[in-house]
């Protein structure tokens, strides 16, 4: 018979060979629930009570409308917009035009490369950084040009970015301050690249940009540099990671053409009137920010204190390397209920642990175990 012993063929249609090819981006998302969630850096302790409280009054019959986005675009505006209470404000006002919504980030990032991204094109980046770039980029055919931080503080490799840009690769990606090494890139800089290079997009993903300050939004003109792109959530500091809430922020042509290629209704109901809510207590959203970066200072002095290797520098977590193998102490730490993140086989950052920054409180917990190890 014909065919035996031969390679058999799939008898599924075959995708285009970029997926065929593609090594989808995974986390272990499951089991999480009722322990201290110290592994995907987010909000430790959930949103603002008006959050709460505006979803328990949805009408029943809201349920079965198609989401309204009306007004949410406003709201962020006048949210970024505002100087009360030390914020920067914005140099440049915002049109509702300029800014997209999706669901989430991750899906921000990518429509973005759906976009612009294009077989033969590069992604510029850095490494190590956010894991979902790559195969972002890779479902479309692109290359993918890694910059290594440097040194041993992981610092912002700005003169080989700059250099790299020389040959107008499609898209430039900078986490700022990057996930997963904290590593900080002042505005200043980011809008002298982005000046440079009219032919690049240049996309600042500034999902922990309230733990350090650094973000471009207060001084960006988007009328003078259209190539930037600003990518904003409300997952790690206003408690909304579940409900999948993002925006990416531009000139008005580029924003378009990026939410050309999500669909009508890609945010859903529930977490439009939970945005509307935790846009409207950012009171909330800065006293939780506080007292991260509070606790993030009183889990360095211990760390210090008790000579552990660690690197600290941006975000809402930190970089361990424990003495013993990275997956005894991460497997021990779940046995006493607290979960942080193996970056085991992640260049220059192997064997070490990702730390988010919760509470005080939390930290402590965590310190006491960790120690205990």
């Amino acid at each position: 018979m014909s065919g035996i012993g031969s390679e058999m063929e799939p008898t599924f249609p075959k995708a285009r060979p970029e997926v065929e090819s593609l090594k989808a981006y995974s986390a272990p998302l499951e089991g999480r629930r009722g322990l201290l969630r110290l592994d995907f850096n987010e909000n430790t302790i959930g949103p603002s009570p008006r959050v709460i409280e505006a979803i328990r009054a949805i009408p029943p019959d809201h349920f079965a409308i198609y989401p309204e986005y009306d007004g949410l675009r406003e709201a962020l505006i006048a949210n970024l917009a505002d100087r009360s209470n030390g914020r920067p404000g914005l140099a440049y006002p915002l049109q509702p035009q300029q800014i997209g919504l999706f669901n989430g980030v991750d899906a921000a990032i990518h429509a973005i490369c759906h976009a612009y991204g294009d077989r033969g094109e590069t992604l510029l980046t850095t490494s190590p950084t956010f894991g979902y770039y790559t195969p972002c980029a890779q479902m479309q055919g692109m290359a993918i040009e890694a910059i290594p931080y440097e040194r041993s503080d992981f610092a912002f490799p700005l003169e080989q970015v700059r250099a790299a840009l020389a040959s107008s690769p499609r898209i430039l990606l900078i986490c700022n301050p990057n996930n997963p090494t904290g590593t900080r890139l002042a505005p200043e800089p980011i809008l002298e690249l982005a000046a440079a290079a009219p032919r690049t997009l240049v996309v600042v993903d500034e999902l922990y940009e309230a733990f350090t300050g650094d973000s471009v939004l207060p001084l960006a003109d988007f009328d003078a540099t259209a190539n930037l792109v600003v990518l904003r959530s409300l997952a790690k500091t206003a408690g909304l990671a579940g409900l999948r809430m993002g925006f990416a922020l531009g000139a008005a042509p580029v924003i378009d053409r990026i939410s050309r290629v999500t669909g009508p209704y890609d945010i859903n109901s529930v977490a439009v009137t939970a945005a509307h809510a935790a846009l409207s207590d950012q009171a909330y959203t800065d006293a939780y920010v506080a007292e991260v970066k509070r606790a993030r200072g009183w889990l360095t002095e211990q760390l210090a204190a008790a000579g552990v290797r660690h690197h600290c520098a941006g975000g809402n977590y930190l970089l361990i390397w424990p003495e013993r193998p990275v997956a005894e102490v991460d497997a021990e730490l779940r046995a006493a209920g607290i979960l942080v993140r193996s970056m085991a086989g992640k260049p220059w950052i192997d064997g070490s642990l990702r730390v988010s920054i919760g509470t005080r409180e939390q930290m402590q917990q965590f310190w006491a175990a960790y120690s205990a190890l």
